[in-house]
């Protein structure tokens, strides 16, 4: 019995050996003969553009190609995509390529990794240029970390000069765009270039797999930091005519902090000085043919807001009762209703869907927490939800005026929302149209023996003479 044990151990170990010697030998046979990246700090959403010529040494075909991530930026990732052009200039096109987390041995320094699936593989000779977007959030540290009402803000952003890849780099460059020209301070890494509202780094040549050299940029960054802690959206869909929004949020300044007192006198007469990193109005964008819109808080509501409404598109700039400034916070509900024939369709197999928006209205936020829910109908069954991107999904039931059985809740989460994430979903269910008919015959009845029960009491004679 121990022969064969040791026998099945050693073929695993085998196994194991043979995979970690094939992911190190397709690193090897992979080299970038130039990188270019452009990193946007123009807002507090950090959108990084990187394009890689990938080229394949070795004697294997490679079909993935792996993209490297220091641990402080894996838990501030929320989007990352990826294609491949195809083409040249004004015939260039691109192809969409999945990018997901993977997990490799013996990875240095904590690096984490995803993985780029090529169309087809990239064969011995040949090369191919990816397109690679992903976007951070909550990357920019202020400091200092409290600030006055008249002061600017200013934020540290750390990185590298070097673009961390299991790959050799033949050639690279970085250029880091700020949102103006007042840069207190940056690290040099020669030759390293300042010019306006931009920083170069670069080009550095023959950089060995996973090189890296530690930067840090602090400057001026007026942008508000406008942070949804909790988002929670409500669409509940009406079979009469109607789909009804409802948004709760928990909006907060997550800039440098205000210290001092608030002079409201100051930050009307000097609105270029005084306060230049609040913000008093924010812009939502809501679907085309909203009616029914309402913005108010705790106290009741806020008619400091302006709606703005076409056939392609619908704009509510909605002022908070006071200005945010660096930890202030707000809470408020929007709501809004839109028609029905706008957004819920018909498949080819007779089930009803939703095609609706994921993601927050708010122009340039930030969504620690959303939560959808998308309330069908009384009487729907098997629903089921396709989102373009992983999110936990589970069911609730919620009950409302004439309930009989409860009404079945999509309820969708996800974490680290940024606007790119604002794109289409479906929700698919089965439903009965004799449903329809409960709650109006629910109330017919309830008044047909009220008036029955009025023509009886009118009718009985109660007394107790003869």
């Amino acid at each position: 019995m121990a022969a064969p044990l040791r026998f099945r151990l050693a073929l695993v170990f085998s196994v194991f050996a043979l995979l970690s010697l094939l992911a190190r030998s397709s690193s090897q046979d992979l080299q970038i003969a130039n990188a270019e990246r452009r990193i946007d700090l123009t807002s507090h959403i950090i959108k990084v553009f990187l394009t890689l010529k990938v080229e394949n040494t070795g004697a294997s075909p490679a079909s993935e190609i792996l993209l490297a991530f220091p641990p402080t930026q894996v838990d501030h990732l929320a989007v990352v995509k990826a294609a491949a052009t195809v083409g040249k200039r004004k015939k260039k096109t691109y192809q969409p390529l999945d990018a997901n987390p993977s997990e490799q041995p013996d990875s240095p320094n904590g690096t984490k990794y995803f993985s780029v699936s090529l169309l087809k593989p990239l064969g011995k000779g040949e090369s191919v240029t990816l397109e690679v977007f992903y976007i951070l959030t909550h990357s920019l540290e202020p400091f200092p970390v409290e600030i006055s009402q008249s002061e600017s803000q200013l934020v540290y952003y750390r990185d590298s000069a070097i673009i961390l890849s299991p790959y050799a780099i033949k050639q690279q460059t970085t250029f880091i765009k700020t949102p103006g020209t007042k840069v207190e301070s940056y690290t040099r890494v020669d030759p390293t270039i300042h010019a306006g509202k931009e920083l170069k780094y670069g080009p550095y040549d023959e950089q060995p797999p996973y090189s890296y050299s530690p930067i840090v940029i602090h400057f001026e960054n007026n942008n508000p930091f406008a942070v949804v802690e909790e988002l929670v959206r409500e669409v509940e869909i009406s079979h009469w005519g109607s789909i009804q929004i409802t948004e709760h949020y928990k909006l907060v300044h997550a800039g440098a902090r205000h210290k001092g007192i608030f002079s409201r006198v100051e930050y009307q007469s000097r609105p270029s000085i005084s306060g230049v990193s609040s913000f008093k109005h924010i812009l939502a964008r809501l679907p085309p043919r909203v009616h029914s819109v309402y913005y108010r808080d705790e106290i009741g509501n806020i008619s400091s807001s302006h709606l703005r409404t076409d056939s392609r598109k619908s704009e509510l700039e909605i002022e908070p009762r006071y200005p945010l400034f660096g930890g202030w916070k707000a809470t408020f509900v929007i709501g809004y209703g839109v028609p029905l024939e706008d957004f819920l369709f018909e498949s080819s197999d007779g089930r009803r869907y939703l095609n609706f928006t994921f993601g927050c209205p708010l122009v340039e936020t930030v969504v620690d927490k959303l939560t959808v829910k998308v309330v069908l109908p009384e009487g729907s069954k098997e629903p089921s939800a396709v989102v373009p991107f992983p999110v936990d999904q589970h069911l609730e039931t919620s009950y409302s005026y004439l309930d009989v059985v409860g009404r079945t809740v999509v309820v969708l989460e996800k974490k680290n929302v940024v606007p790119e994430h604002s794109i289409p979903f479906q929700v698919y269910y089965n439903f009965n149209p004799i449903f329809m008919l409960a709650e109006p015959f629910m109330l017919a009845s309830v008044f047909f023996f009220f008036f029955m029960a009025c023509v009886a009491y009118l009718h009985i004679d109660l007394s107790i003479r003869k």
